[in-house]
């Protein structure tokens, strides 16, 4: 697991190891028996890694919660192209090559709509004339990012890249504790106008996802990982409230939006796009979803996070 010791692989590994699965952790900072020291970009003795594994379950890349300046989109870029061309590549001179390869992407590849969902063929953003030049940066990273691993020649591995949407987890630090946190200090209101979409998991399912892909040997290619049910901002921040026991929040308007962005070293632009995706190839292949409907994976989160 190639960047599996962020939020997204403690998950994982919380979620997988009582059923069985080992993991070997590829990191630039080893410190546990069970992590490999790579640098992400050249080959090495991490490849043994590989050798007669079952999978390999690429997360590396830069995090995204940044500012969007150049140095830090070109991070974003290199960290996520070289990782995936080296792992490729690795791949490639295995004498026992991992038969699946889950790569990570992310549902930001699509459009910003209010329409009509996206589902896995939906329209890729990018050419939206009035998309700010943030927004267009982050796609262009993306559709690199799985250019990569489309390129990547491994006859023998099967390759999916998972558009995964944001993942809603336990762990500290991650997406669900930070929305919480603002919601029971006052600040869990609409963002923006409220009317972008967020698409959302629950980490449950999202670990169901990865085994069904495991399973089911007919999935190649882009997978919509997310719930079927995304829904706008300021209905999704209003369960979100219910569920944590905020009894008021203010209204977040652009431009206090923007300053709080900039405070804490982000970009508006992962909460202002709007995120309408749906898991369309999942769902026609029999997947079922523990939590489909977010006030039940809110409920269930706000319960087992201690936060009520």
């Amino acid at each position: 697991m190639p960047g599996g010791s962020g939020h997204v692989g403690q998950m994982i590994r919380r979620l997988l190891e009582p059923k069985g699965w080992e993991f070997t952790v590829l990191t630039r900072f080893p410190k546990k028996p069970d992590e490999v020291a790579w640098d992400g970009k050249t080959l090495g003795p991490w490849q043994e890694a590989l050798e007669g594994a079952d999978i390999v379950l690429n997360l590396a890349g830069r995090s995204v919660n940044c500012r969007y300046n150049q140095a830090n989109l070109k991070e974003m870029m290199d960290s996520r192209v070289n990782s995936t061309r080296v792992v490729g590549e690795a791949v490639a001179r295995a004498s026992r090559p991992p038969r699946l390869w889950l790569q990570a992407s992310t549902a930001t590849i699509y459009c910003h709509r209010f329409d009509q969902p996206n589902g896995d063929d939906g329209i890729l953003g990018g050419d939206e004339p009035k998309a700010p030049y943030k927004w267009k940066a982050s796609i262009e990273i993306v559709k690199a990012w799985e250019r990569e691993l489309e390129q990547a020649r491994t006859p023998h591995t099967r390759k999916i890249a998972l558009r995964s949407s944001v993942t809603m987890s336990i762990e500290a630090g991650s997406v669900f504790a930070v929305l919480a946190g603002l919601a029971k200090r006052g600040l869990g209101g609409r963002a923006g106008s409220g009317r972008q979409y967020v698409s959302w998991i629950h980490e449950v399912d999202f670990v169901r996802a990865l085994e069904f892909l495991v399973e089911h040997e007919e999935f190649e290619g882009p997978v919509n990982v997310c719930s079927p049910n995304p829904l706008p901002n300021e209905e999704f921040m209003a369960i979100l409230r219910r569920a944590v026991g905020a009894r008021f929040s203010f209204p977040l308007p652009v431009p206090l939006l923007e300053i709080g962005a900039l405070l804490r070293g982000t970009e508006t632009e992962l909460i202002l796009k709007s995120r309408r995706v749906v898991p369309t190839r999942l769902l026609e292949a029999g997947f079922t979803f523990e939590f489909p409907r977010w006030a039940e994976a809110a409920e269930n989160l706000a319960h087992r996070f201690g936060i009520r």
